[in-house]
């Protein structure tokens, strides 16, 4: 095998006496370079889009959110509320209900979701900082605080109070009425605020004080759609769901923010790996040239195979060199490749070349396992290739020589 090798190595970095074959070793050096580089950058940008998506919901949703296992909604007493303050690593939490609801606004009409708060929100989230104009609810009020695509759909501003909005919801049950009144529970609300997070957001929410929720629904006094949770920088997420899967079994569903924005976690992930599918073909393509490298090299060298082979070297031995050539230039040039990356990705997290919009930077997150990923891919795929190459050799051809 040593020996295999430092012929290998020397085969590998010594000029051909024919140029093509060091132009064509150039080239399939090259690919694989190219490809390693490309793979890396674009595993770490979905990596950086994946971060940057979960960073922005911080603003609107919670670490953890307790969900009822059945229905729209649950009871539970204020007593065993607080025990969830009890559990390490909580350091806040807030009921919320949360209903479909009408809103009128003069002569026009819109489907939305009501979600009433109570006092301890702000400590759970960050909603109050991506309000752009008005402020946050007064607690006990019939305050709200609409998205922007609310207010633009129904061409209401903040604090018009000659211009009121009446939020209505179906009331329980089955029944005829001469009036609207009959079938609509109602409350008459001034919007105080507006906040721009996304597009869905903007056009499907609109927030109130819990008390507000409670009274528009009939809802209990202990009667609540969730519980969200604010987590401690330094907790353990596992820890805390047994925490709380053993003071409320089988009470809660539990989801964290990523679960929270499974179909954006989902999305992403599909076009990562089809990103990665297509970049894993481009890498094959380019090894393509490293097996045509190869084999014009053992062409190139038929004499000094013959040589080898009458100095006693079996054919097995001679494959093995070809194999290990292949091997250490699809290794040398992939790692290549993942330094230029890595370069440019520190380039690009410095400086801020790449601008996604005037004003934000396209995002990069460097991960270990990507460059896990892609070593594995260019060196799996680059040591198929250099076995195929070398099975070219056969006792036949090391003994024809011209």
């Amino acid at each position: 095998m040593n020996t295999s090798f430092y012929i290998a190595k020397r085969y590998l970095f010594s000029k051909s006496s024919n140029n093509a074959i060091n132009i064509m070793s150039i080239i399939a050096s090259a690919g694989v370079i190219i490809a390693s580089t490309a793979l890396l950058i674009v595993l770490s940008v979905f990596a950086g889009l994946k971060e940057f998506s979960l960073d922005f919901s911080n603003f609107t949703d919670p670490d953890l959110k307790l969900l009822p296992v059945e229905g729209k909604s649950f009871l539970i007493p204020e007593s065993d509320l607080n025990s969830l303050n009890t559990i390490d690593g909580i350091v806040a939490f807030s009921k919320i209900i949360e209903e479909r609801i009408v809103i009128k606004s003069e002569n026009k009409n819109l489907l939305a979701t009501l979600k009433g708060v109570d006092e301890n929100y702000l400590s759970v989230t960050q909603i109050d900082s991506m309000i752009t104009k008005g402020q946050w609810i007064t607690p006990n009020t019939n305050d709200v605080v609409s998205g922007w695509g609310i207010s633009n759909n129904l061409s209401f501003g903040i604090f018009n109070f000659l211009k009121p909005l009446t939020l209505y919801v179906p009331k329980p049950g089955k029944g005829q009425g001469s009036s609207i009144r009959s079938y609509f529970n109602s409350e008459i609300v001034s919007n105080v605020g507006l906040f721009s997070v996304n597009e869905n957001l903007d056009n499907e929410y609109i927030f109130s004080d819990i008390s507000l929720a409670k009274s528009l629904l009939n809802y209990e006094e202990h009667q609540f759609s969730a519980i969200e949770i604010k987590l401690d920088n330094e907790a353990d997420e596992d820890l805390v769901r047994a925490g709380i899967e053993a003071k409320f079994p089988n009470t809660f569903i539990i989801k964290n923010r990523a679960q929270l924005n499974d179909a954006l976690f989902k999305m992403l992930n599909t076009e990562n790996l089809a990103v990665y599918l297509i970049f894993t073909l481009v890498i094959i393509i380019a090894l393509f040239n490293v097996i045509g490298a190869i084999i014009m090299m053992i062409l190139d060298r038929k004499k000094s195979l013959n040589t080898l082979f009458n100095l006693g070297a079996e054919p097995s031995q001679i494959r093995n060199i070809f194999f290990l050539q292949g091997s250490l230039m699809t290794v040398i040039s992939g790692l290549i490749g993942i330094v230029i990356a890595l370069l440019i990705i520190f380039v690009q997290k410095k400086f801020e070349l790449i601008m996604l919009t005037p004003d934000f930077p396209y995002p990069v997150k460097l991960q270990v396992m990507n460059i896990a990923i892609v070593m594995i891919t260019i060196f799996g795929l680059g040591i198929i290739a250099a076995k195929l190459a070398s099975q070219r050799i056969t006792k036949d051809l090391i003994k024809t020589v011209e």
